[in-house]
């Protein structure tokens, strides 16, 4: 190694610490995404996501159908006589039409704070392909000043 008097060798500079310290500074900055969207949340927002995760969930369908139908199968069959909410089932369509009414609002707001906090990723996302493309460029400058002092050794030793 070709070392200049009064200039740090770019060998001096470890690349590994390099690496360590940039994957520190992407999981403190995911770790503060995650805080300042978890801080934020108040009770109502948490029950929205709540909502959300079980209203999109086949469980929550299944569930839907097994409510609906049995709804149609007492009203028709079971009260022949006096059934609370009789054929066109007026009731059950003012219940389906309040459920989706209600339900659609929560889980766009949920789903606008997940946007949100994916907007944040993203963003970071970028931030971290920068550092890496920083990162190549340094090991990059390693190399050539590596096949730069192989040649003057080649040299000095009159080796092709």
């Amino acid at each position: 190694m070709i070392k200049l008097p009064g200039k740090k060798s770019v060998y001096e500079t470890d690349i590994m610490q390099v690496f360590e310290k940039e994957i520190k500074k992407a999981e403190q900055t995911l770790q503060k995404v995650d805080e300042i969207y978890r801080k934020d949340l108040r009770r109502l927002d948490k029950l929205s996501d709540k909502i959300a995760q079980i209203g999109g969930s086949w469980s929550f369908i299944l569930l839907f159908f097994v409510i609906l139908f049995s709804w149609m199968g007492i009203n028709t069959f079971m009260l022949v006589q006096k059934s609370f909410d009789p054929y066109p089932f007026i009731l059950l369509n003012l219940v389906l039409s309040c459920l989706a009414a209600i339900q659609a609002p929560i889980i766009l707001m949920s789903q606008n704070r997940a946007a949100k906090r994916d907007q944040a990723r993203a963003e970071l996302d970028l931030e971290k392909d920068l550092r890496d493309l920083k990162i190549d460029q340094q090991s990059h400058k390693i190399l050539l000043a590596m096949q730069k002092d192989m040649v003057k050794i080649k040299q000095k030793l009159k080796v092709k």
